[in-house]
Protein backbone atom coordinates (compact mmCIF):
# COMPACT_ATOMS: atom_id res chain seq x y z
CA UNK A 1 0.00 0.00 0.00
CA UNK A 2 2.77 2.52 0.73
CA UNK A 3 4.05 1.93 -2.20
CA UNK A 4 5.47 4.78 -5.11
CA UNK A 5 2.51 5.20 -7.66
CA UNK A 6 3.53 5.42 -11.29
CA UNK A 7 3.54 8.28 -12.69
CA UNK A 8 0.69 7.46 -15.36
CA UNK A 9 -1.57 6.27 -12.92
CA UNK A 10 -1.03 9.23 -10.69
CA UNK A 11 -4.04 11.44 -12.26
CA UNK A 12 -6.29 8.19 -11.96
CA UNK A 13 -5.25 7.73 -8.63
CA UNK A 14 -6.22 11.14 -7.47
CA UNK A 15 -9.79 10.90 -9.62
CA UNK A 16 -10.86 8.25 -8.09
CA UNK A 17 -9.68 9.67 -4.42
CA UNK A 18 -12.01 12.52 -5.53
CA UNK A 19 -15.05 10.49 -6.66
CA UNK A 20 -15.15 8.29 -3.42
CA UNK A 21 -14.77 11.79 -1.40
CA UNK A 22 -17.57 13.33 -3.18
CA UNK A 23 -19.63 10.51 -3.16
CA UNK A 24 -19.09 10.21 0.72
CA UNK A 25 -20.57 13.12 1.34
CA UNK A 26 -23.44 13.15 -0.76
CA UNK A 27 -24.23 10.15 0.91
CA UNK A 28 -24.20 12.07 4.46
CA UNK A 29 -21.25 9.91 6.02
CA UNK A 30 -18.01 11.26 7.89
CA UNK A 31 -14.27 9.70 6.96
CA UNK A 32 -15.06 7.91 10.21
CA UNK A 33 -18.40 6.25 9.18
CA UNK A 34 -16.90 5.26 5.83
CA UNK A 35 -14.04 3.88 6.86
CA UNK A 36 -15.73 1.88 10.04
CA UNK A 37 -17.94 0.56 7.69
CA UNK A 38 -15.04 -0.45 4.93
CA UNK A 39 -13.25 -1.79 7.54
CA UNK A 40 -9.89 0.32 6.97
CA UNK A 41 -8.37 3.10 9.37
CA UNK A 42 -9.74 6.92 9.10
CA UNK A 43 -5.82 7.61 7.84
CA UNK A 44 -6.16 5.53 5.44
CA UNK A 45 -9.58 6.85 3.63
CA UNK A 46 -8.04 10.30 4.35
CA UNK A 47 -5.05 9.30 2.07
CA UNK A 48 -6.69 8.04 -0.52
CA UNK A 49 -9.16 10.84 -0.68
CA UNK A 50 -6.57 13.50 -0.65
CA UNK A 51 -6.90 15.49 -3.59
CA UNK A 52 -3.17 16.20 -4.31
CA UNK A 53 -2.05 12.90 -3.26
CA UNK A 54 -2.26 9.58 -5.25
CA UNK A 55 -1.80 6.80 -2.77
CA UNK A 56 -2.14 3.87 -4.07
CA UNK A 57 -4.73 1.00 -2.21
CA UNK A 58 -5.64 -2.62 -2.97
CA UNK A 59 -8.90 -3.81 -4.80
CA UNK A 60 -9.85 -5.22 -1.90
CA UNK A 61 -10.35 -1.85 -0.46
CA UNK A 62 -11.59 -0.32 -3.47
CA UNK A 63 -14.28 -2.89 -3.89
CA UNK A 64 -15.01 -2.42 -0.23
CA UNK A 65 -15.48 1.26 -0.61
CA UNK A 66 -17.69 0.74 -3.39
CA UNK A 67 -20.20 -1.41 -1.67
CA UNK A 68 -20.20 0.49 1.60
CA UNK A 69 -20.97 3.57 -0.79
CA UNK A 70 -23.80 1.39 -2.26
CA UNK A 71 -22.04 1.84 -6.32
CA UNK A 72 -20.81 -0.60 -8.95
CA UNK A 73 -16.82 -0.02 -8.67
CA UNK A 74 -16.89 0.95 -12.18
CA UNK A 75 -19.01 3.72 -11.95
CA UNK A 76 -15.98 5.27 -9.29
CA UNK A 77 -13.29 4.79 -12.09
CA UNK A 78 -15.21 6.69 -15.47
CA UNK A 79 -14.03 10.15 -16.61
CA UNK A 80 -17.62 11.67 -15.77
CA UNK A 81 -17.67 10.87 -12.57
CA UNK A 82 -21.05 11.97 -11.44
CA UNK A 83 -23.78 10.53 -13.99
CA UNK A 84 -27.30 11.19 -13.11
CA UNK A 85 -27.77 7.30 -12.71
CA UNK A 86 -24.72 7.71 -9.71
CA UNK A 87 -26.94 10.18 -7.97
CA UNK A 88 -30.63 8.64 -7.93
CA UNK A 89 -29.86 6.65 -5.12
CA UNK A 90 -28.95 9.97 -3.04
Amino acid sequence: MGKDVNFKNRDRLIQIGIAISTLRKIRGLSQEQLAEKVGISRSLLSLIEAPNVAHSFSLDVFFDIADALDIQPDKLILPSIFPDTMLCNV
